[in-house]
């Protein structure tokens, strides 16, 4: 029977939070599986919650991408929200103060550039300074805890999107995440993970039997969080990776492509696990909102063999080939200098060999014996 940690904490570990003052980390994708909220679970459990923090995309999960997020107070129950992803992306000690435990409950996309877990880096971090436990409750890696895929992130290319040097495709929950960042970077958290019951590894979101909620507008559903370690890389170009489209990361395009032979060059390759197909589509927001863009749709048909930051580097390079005078990497960020895919991939050599010619499978072969060493490495660390 598979249970999340917060149903774990719920049924079997409540003493740990009763008589303590508690900070909760959570959005609306933390949940138990009749849809109740991490928040309501536990204030109806009697916990003495006492603030609330929000990650990237707010309290709510309905704020944009990127958007900084103010410090409010919550409609619904009057608690104190403060914003991690506004003015500061760390706990203050002010914040800190007079909190007796930070719970951390938020379902992640195991991706390395999903922010949540840098979040969970900086909360260890401070939490660490002040002298406040933590616990996290853990949650499936959706995209399961076995495939790895992609390049550390070497050193300066660290930012919020590239919070640790691991690969972008890193196959842990946020409980192995969190004991990771605590012991490698020294963060010095009193930490605990209140594990789950009833996971593998090679399980995939579904096969919890739970439902899939949205952890940001651009990430509704399980098909998106498959292919988005990869072609969440086309943020750093001036193509459109589609977001304000009902497709948001499976969809890729721009006005000046031809979708029909960009399909036809990227299906010519035999990628494992993935087909392309021609589509036009009109974003809402980010690049190119408003206007008709010409692509392909990604359609995932065997998710055990497909690699998707490999084909989202193969698009790409399609997409350069069919129109170099229009395509481009976007010079910059909005961390500032490097160049935006730079700091998402996390490699600044990945860019500058795609832009020389060099085949994508050679590029990516390299990739193998850093996966290897991230293998041995994450041992330490794992929990299923």
């Amino acid at each position: 029977m598979f249970r999340t940690g917060l149903e774990n904490l719920l049924y079997d570990d409540l003493s740990l939070l009763r008589g303590r003052r508690v900070g909760l980390i959570t959005h609306p994708a933390a949940i138990l599986p009749d849809c109740t909220a991490a928040l309501d679970a536990l204030l109806a459990a009697g916990v003495q919650v006492t603030t609330l923090f929000g990650l990237e995309h707010g309290l709510t999960g309905a704020v944009a991408d990127g958007v900084a997020v103010g410090d409010e107070r919550d409609r619904r129950t009057g608690l104190s929200v403060f914003s991690l992803y506004g003015a500061v992306r760390a706990p203050t000690a002010a914040m800190l103060a007079g909190l007796d435990v930070l719970v951390y409950d938020v379902q992640d996309v195991g991706a390395r550039f999903y922010t949540f877990i840098s979040t969970l880096y900086h909360v260890l971090a401070a939490a660490g300074r002040c002298g406040v436990p933590v616990i996290v409750l853990d949650r499936p890696n959706p995209i399961n805890g076995v495939a790895i895929e992609g390049p550390l992130v070497e050193p300066g290319l660290e930012s919020f999107v590239g919070i640790a040097p691991i690969p972008i495709r890193h196959g842990l929950t946020v409980g192995e995440l969190a004991r990771y960042f605590n012991a490698a970077f020294d963060l010095g958290a009193a930490l605990q993970v209140i594990r789950m019951c009833g996971w593998r590894r090679e399980m995939w979101f579904e096969e919890t039997g739970r439902p899939w909620v949205p952890t940001s507008p651009a990430m509704p559903h399980l098909s998106t969080a498959t292919v988005y370690p990869g072609t969440c890389l086309v943020e750093g170009t001036n193509l459109s990776e589609g977001r304000g489209t009902a497709l948001p990361f499976e969809v890729v395009g721009a006005p000046w492509l031809d979708g029909y032979a960009l399909a036809r060059a990227l299906n010519d390759l035999d990628l494992a696990g993935v087909r392309f197909r021609p589509t036009a589509f009109v974003p809402s927001a980010g690049k190119h909102a408003g206007e008709l863009c010409h692509g392909v749709q990604i359609h995932v048909c065997d998710r055990a063999v497909f690699r998707p930051v490999t084909a989202a580097l193969h698009l790409i390079v399609a997409a350069c080939r069919q129109a170099p005078d229009r395509f481009a990497f976007l010079a910059s960020s909005w961390e500032g200098q490097p160049p935006h895919f730079d700091l998402l991939v996390g490699d600044s050599r990945v860019r500058t060999r795609l832009a020389a010619g060099e085949d994508v499978a050679s590029l990516v072969a390299g990739w193998a014996e850093i996966c290897e060493r991230w293998q041995a490495a994450r041992t330490a660390y794992l929990l299923y």
